[in-house]
């Protein structure tokens, strides 16, 4: 059946609306940043670039690193802007754009999340760096989706009971990562858990400037959670929906946090700006075994 072009919006140049790409212009193996400007910290590296366009907070570089075609993708902050990006990625590989139908042979894309995160965890300290195992959201976006297949109600219902979730807001959703990318991903070096995410930089994440959060002590019941061996090791804003919108739409999905402040010690990092180039460096070095 033919996609409607109110719902398949494309540009006057054929590229899809808000990432302004074509099919051609990204790689299947593509990392994701939600600041335009840690693009280029990441091509830098790259043997070449062949591709580069920005449209808003969308910046998209496409090239080589060491044998391997990679493409990067800023996204923005939260996980409005998640559904966007990976809802037009997906269009770029699995739809047609001249008849407007779904090809037969879909294609799967290996997203790798690379981040900056804080620490809910004294066993997650500064400078380490985070894998998410399961991506926990609070931010609600994911129940616009049919996402019964890929939750975890056990998790979910032993978490609202301990953290006495107001009932007023989203009900919790855990998704769990890609197995395969976790397991190239693994190392000494990385410390797994579940990620949560959250709707925003401040209450949301109980961080009081003049505004009182509804519930106080939230961080305490996340940092005292656990759930057979899981523990909500960190807080970020879009891990939870990649995880969930990849699940539900056949893509690998994976996400690599920089741990550049601890909430439960209150520290934060000397220098995260080489704590990110350690984890940029990291991650490309593991995808070229893909």
């Amino acid at each position: 059946m033919k996609i409607k072009e109110s719902e398949l919006i494309l540009n006057p140049d054929g590229s899809i609306y808000h990432l302004n790409l074509k099919p051609e212009h990204i790689a299947h193996t593509i990392i994701l940043v939600g600041d335009q400007d840690r693009v280029n910290k990441i091509t830098k590296h790259f043997d070449s670039v062949e591709y580069s366009i920005q449209k808003r907070e969308f910046k998209t570089e496409t090239g080589v690193y060491k044998g391997k075609r990679i493409s990067v993708v800023s996204t923005g902050i939260g996980c409005d802007n998640i559904d966007i990006v990976l809802n037009e990625l997906d269009a770029l590989v699995n739809i047609d754009f001249e008849t407007r139908t779904l090809k037969k042979e879909l294609t799967s894309l290996n997203i790798i999340r690379v981040g900056t995160s804080g620490s809910l965890q004294k066993e997650v300290p500064v400078d380490s760096f985070a894998l998410s195992a399961y991506g926990l959201d609070f931010s609600g976006m994911l129940h616009f989706y049919d996402i019964e297949g890929i939750r975890n109600k056990p998790f979910e219902d032993a978490f609202v009971a301990h953290t006495k979730w107001n009932t007023n807001k989203s009900y919790p959703i855990l998704v769990k990562n890609s197995a395969v990318l976790e397991a190239l991903f693994s190392s000494e070096e990385t410390k797994s858990g579940v990620t949560a995410t959250a709707s925003g930089f401040y209450g949301p994440q109980g961080r009081v400037l003049r505004l009182k959060t509804e519930d106080p002590i939230l961080n305490d019941r996340l940092h005292s959670f656990k759930f057979e061996d899981l523990k909500v090791v960190n807080f970020e804003m879009e891990t939870a929906a990649i995880y969930g919108l990849s699940a539900l739409l056949g893509h690998q999905a994976l996400s690599l946090n920089a741990i550049i402040a601890n909430r439960a010690t209150g520290q934060f990092s000397k220098d995260p700006g080489l704590l990110i180039e350690r984890l940029i460096m990291y991650t490309l070095n593991r995808i070229i075994n893909l």
